[in-house]
């Protein structure tokens, strides 16, 4: 019976993030993850940890044990991206999202990386990113439309 209800409890917490609730989905998925341990009930439930309480230690475990448990699930990638994301961590987010397509095409880890952009190639690559000289370049180039 423990299997339906935390089947039952997760399907709610969807719904709730799907309609902008995080607090009602933290709730229920702690209840889902108290009564069967899923990978995917413990990245989703990282998350909402990560956005409500702000706990990035235990958000960060939960997801690596997601990934340990079931490494193939694009979904826990997602997870650990997004609470890299809000933890400020733009570089490792990236880094865990492309991580992610490795195993899938998972069209909301393409969205995210989307939303967040790339970056052009340095103007004079022999330089660093932040030397004046491409900075200059850069903004002269930006303008003139060439770039």
């Amino acid at each position: 019976m423990s299997k339906a209800e935390a089947s039952e409890f997760f399907i709610e917490a969807m719904e709730a993030l799907n309609a902008g609730d995080t607090g009602a989905a933290l709730e229920l998925l702690e209840k889902a993850v108290s009564l069967e341990r899923i990978p995917l009930y413990c990245s989703t439930l990282a998350m909402c940890l990560a956005k409500e309480k702000r706990e990035f230690k235990r958000a960060l475990a939960l997801c690596k044990e997601a990934i340990r448990n079931d490494p193939r699930d694009s979904n826990n990638f997602l997870h650990l991206g997004m609470v890299h994301l809000i933890a400020g961590q733009k570089k490792d987010a990236i880094r865990i999202f492309n991580m992610g397509l490795r195993y899938e095409d998972n069209r909301e880890i393409v969205a995210e990386l989307k939303k967040l952009g790339t970056r052009k190639e340095p103007v004079v690559p022999l330089l660093e990113r932040d030397n004046p000289v491409n900075k200059y370049l850069g903004k002269i180039m930006h303008k003139r439309g060439d770039r």
